[in-house]
């Protein structure tokens, strides 16, 4: 039995997490804390923990700051934040530090169907993060073939880019700037991420120049009342504009707009005008904002020639569906995470194996990969 250490301040809560976990058969929780302080002390002794799962408030030692001190101890076991709605900002400075994943306190004690699957998802991610086995046995189950090497690339369209973290010199802008002029092609950036994604997000959007020649969407998979927070985070730290979508947004070149959370964002066109709409369909595969969708709302549109459509960090194979649909429609360009930089290597390796992925390159370089692609103003 995989061991699992539940730090809660709530007897209750941390036996609700004991029968959710020991529901598996696989895993058991070998150990329990009420406090961050008692937490720390397990941690530092046992050697045998496959994950944490962590309240964010707590007395004597909260979440975030126990996290901290793990990661200053050089401590890497996979650490899941257990949060409320209030906490979105010390939520996402966990995502910052290294939490590989948040899950929502029910409102409820009795618990419902979506929080125990998210429980067993954040344990399958654990135990397999350092374990790329474990993750292509999965995708075997669902019928993908089993992960090729990254040089099989080369005997598709693939490009395989190097991590080379030369920054865009005003020299390269320029000269981006000219072949953009050129070309007089209308572009539009769509990007899809999930677990390990807010980090991810953090290489990449930051990179990205005010006067990008193409407006940004982002799906990252996250509840309601965490993506403003996230979105106020991204546009502190870049001189693009980012904002969390909103109703009617008309989009404009250098602008990010991230999908709100606990909604599918897409968008439509009337006027010569693109602008986003929150689309009410259901959840899909328990995901809400949903990437296929962004991409299938793009199908339709004139304003754009062509799509740069970036998949990042992720469990499953979201976005895969809508980048092979929108190839039916639209001129596509496909930027794909590679697999030593992914925090999970699931929704980048689904569209790699789709044979649609034109360049699969580290983190540090996908920024990089967008600007050449879409140029500047």
């Amino acid at each position: 039995m995989k061991k699992v250490l539940v730090i809660d301040d709530s007897a209750l809560m941390r036996r609700v997490m004991s029968d959710i976990i020991s529901n598996t058969n696989e895993y058991i929780v070998a150990y329990t804390a009420s406090n961050g302080v008692e937490g720390l002390r397990i941690i530092e002794e046992k050697k045998d923990i496959v994950a944490i799962f962590c309240d964010m408030n707590m007395p004597k030692m909260n979440g975030l700051e126990l996290l901290k001190n793990i990661k200053d101890k050089g401590i890497d076991t996979p650490f899941i934040i257990f949060s409320a709605q209030d906490d979105a900002a010390d939520t996402f400075k966990a995502l910052e530090l290294g939490a590989m994943e948040f899950i929502k306190k029910p409102s409820r004690i009795f618990v419902d169907v979506e929080f125990r699957e998210r429980v067993n998802k954040a344990l399958f991610i654990a135990s397999s993060i350092n374990d790329r086995e474990g993750v292509d046995a999965t995708y075997k189950n669902h019928g993908k073939a089993q992960s090729k090497t990254v040089n099989s690339a080369i005997e598709k369209k693939t490009t395989v880019v190097q991590n080379i973290t030369t920054p865009v010199t005003k020299a390269i802008a320029s000269s981006l700037e000219v072949e953009h002029a050129k070309l007089k092609t209308r572009k539009l950036v769509a990007l899809c991420c999930s677990t390990g994604g807010p980090k991810a997000l953090q290489a990449v959007v930051p990179k990205l120049p005010k006067n990008l020649a193409a407006p940004v969407l982002i799906v990252q998979h996250m509840p309601a009342g965490f993506t403003d927070t996230m979105a106020h985070r991204l546009n502190e730290l870049s001189k693009i504009s980012v904002k969390e979508a909103a109703e009617g947004d008309v989009l404009r070149c250098g602008e990010v707009y991230i999908a709100k959370g606990g909604t599918h964002l897409a968008v439509k066109e009337e006027r010569g005008k693109v602008s986003i709409y929150f689309d009410d369909t259901p959840p899909i595969g328990g995901l809400k904002p949903c990437g296929n969708i962004m991409y299938s709302s793009i199908c339709n549109l004139f304003a754009y020639d062509e799509i740069v459509c970036v998949v990042l960090t992720g469990m499953g194979a979201d976005g895969t569906k809508g980048i092979t649909e929108l190839a039916g429609h639209k001129k596509i360009h496909v930027i794909a995470q590679d697999e030593k930089s992914s925090t999970v290597y699931g929704m980048p390796k689904a569209i790699y194996e789709s044979g649609l992925t034109d360049v699969v390159c580290d983190l540090n370089m996908i920024a990089e990969e967008i600007i050449k692609k879409v140029g500047v103003l």
